[in-house]
């Protein structure tokens, strides 16, 4: 009844409600493509999304427009401000308005629509973390099939109750509803605030599944959980980068009743890997074999695949390969890429997704991921892997988070610097203590040069994950003065 576009953006600023998820397939099921923001993000991130997706169609809540409304003078597309809790604002909007309530008196019968599961759905903006969020289109083909093979080996049921504790602008986030939708389970909606939330929902709902990033997972097992509160869940899953093996042992020990599945997917394929619960112990620090409906590889630069132990770069090929990025051909180009044909004969190249994730393959097929490829340490001439450094800290019981990072350093290029935050009184000790852990534990070349013990908790992106970029810059004159910073950067 707003006249929506075929195709056409409609985006999504709401905290996780019911509202939120009628938006997603409302906007699908009229023939647009939904745009879910994370209500983190400042009003400038806000206004980039907006301006960039051209969306036509904002929803949102009162106290959020309010926030965005002198963001809004500036987006040039948009059509229609939705507010899920009035009727319209009081200011002057660039823009028409209508409530929620309204909106569903306006509902029309759906139009025929030509569109094909090859069309678009969405688009999700990555956290930016290194520079601002590039728009990864998915057609309702990655969609479905993303749906059907997560549920499909996690083995969802309309018994299971799903917690959906990630954004849903976060591709894991996202796919908490779409399997469950996929699976006919029910999916509580959780925006916490602080980790003990979780443990009350979980405790509320009788949660069967529950996905999560490995930091939420360090501050989840830190509660006091009793047998009888984590007795409902029947599996936890990991995403959004490496979990630490000490960290897994402690929700073993937690979720007694609970099959771990340690997972590996990127925002342009959606999901890729997993392992299976009963290779955890045979295989650690694995991300496992290829989801259901996707094939992942180990290429070289120049396409050929590489041997076994032999690191390269994680390649996606499948129908879960996105479409690339909205409006941005050369970063397109530069990520989505042809592999060498395997049948002679094929006038079209298929494209695969490069994922610029370093990893290795093992002689029975089994997946490690080694680091991104822009925030692997080259130190002495060697590359370091920052998981394998952090592992370390983990394992020692000392510290809650760990962030293991490349600084500029004037002999070395980048020297190791390892930042931790612990909860023990003494940070000078605990420092101390994991200088001498990885000299006993690591080769010299990845001993850290520095330990800074924090008591302040590590900044995260909008997505959970620590926000390296960040502390990179804020820690990038650690070892160089500021005369040695700008003839490096020269």
């Amino acid at each position: 009844s707003l006249d929506l576009e075929p195709q056409a953006r409609v985006a999504i600023s709401l905290p996780k409600q019911p509202e939120s998820i009628s938006s997603l397939f409302a906007t699908t099921l009229a023939g647009g493509c939904f745009v879910p923001i994370n209500p983190v993000l400042k009003p400038a991130q806000v206004r980039h999304i907006l301006t960039d997706s051209n969306a036509r169609i904002l929803i949102t809540n009162r106290a959020r427009a309010k926030q965005l409304l002198p963001e809004l003078h500036h987006t040039q597309d948009l059509r229609w401000l939705v507010l899920v809790d009035a009727p319209a604002l009081d200011e002057p909007v660039p823009c028409q308005q209508i409530g929620w309530d309204q909106l569903l008196r306006r509902g029309t019968a759906i139009p025929p629509l030509s569109l094909t599961d090859a069309d678009m759905a969405a688009i999700l903006y990555t956290s930016g973390s290194t520079g601002k969020p590039k728009g990864v289109v998915l057609s309702h083909r990655n969609l479905v099939v993303g749906a059907q093979s997560v549920s499909s080996y996690i083995g969802n049921h309309d018994q299971d109750r799903i917690l959906a504790v990630l954004p849903l602008s976060f591709d894991a986030g996202l796919s908490q509803i779409t399997t469950a939708f996929a699976s006919g389970a029910c999916c509580v909606l959780l925006d916490y605030l602080l980790p003990n939330d979780v443990m009350k929902q979980v405790v509320k709902h009788r949660i069967t599944g529950i996905t999560a990033v490995p930091p939420l997972w360090h501050q989840i097992a830190s509660l006091k959980w009793t047998d009888e509160a984590a007795a409902s869940v029947r599996y936890f899953a990991n995403t959004g980068g490496h979990m630490p093996q000490s960290l897994l042992e402690r929700l073993k020990n937690t979720f007694t009743q609970a099959d771990p599945y340690l997972m590996y997917g990127l925002t342009e394929a959606f999901r890729s890997t997993y392992l299976p619960p009963q290779d955890v112990d045979r295989k650690p620090g694995s991300i496992g074999k290829a989801i259901p409906n996707a094939e992942v590889l180990i290429l070289r630069p120049d396409g050929s695949e590489c041997l076994p132990n032999e690191v390269g770069e994680l390649v996606h090929r499948g129908p879960l390969v996105s479409q690339g990025y909205w409006n941005d051909p050369e970063r397109t180009a530069e990520r989505f890429k042809p592999i060498p044909q395997r049948a002679q004969g094929l006038v079209f190249e298929e494209l695969a997704v490069w994922s610029g994730d370093s990893a290795k393959r093992d002689d029975e097929g089994y997946l490690y991921f080694v680091g991104r490829q822009d925030e692997m340490i080259k130190t002495s001439g060697y590359r370091v892997s920052p998981a394998e450094i952090e592992e370390i800290a983990y394992s020692s019981g000392l510290v809650d988070d760990a962030v293991a990072l490349g600084i500029a350093h004037p002999t070395l290029g980048q020297a190791i610097l390892l930042l931790a935050t612990s909860p023990k009184a003494d940070l000078d000790e605990v420092a101390s203590l994991l200088l001498s852990r990885c000299r006993t534990e690591l080769p010299s070349f990845m001993v850290p040069q520095a330990i800074l013990t924090l008591d302040e908790p590590l900044p995260r992106n909008p997505n959970g994950k620590f926000d390296r970029k960040l502390l990179a810059d804020k820690h990038r004159s650690h070892f160089c003065s500021a005369s040695e910073q700008t003839q490096d950067s020269i």
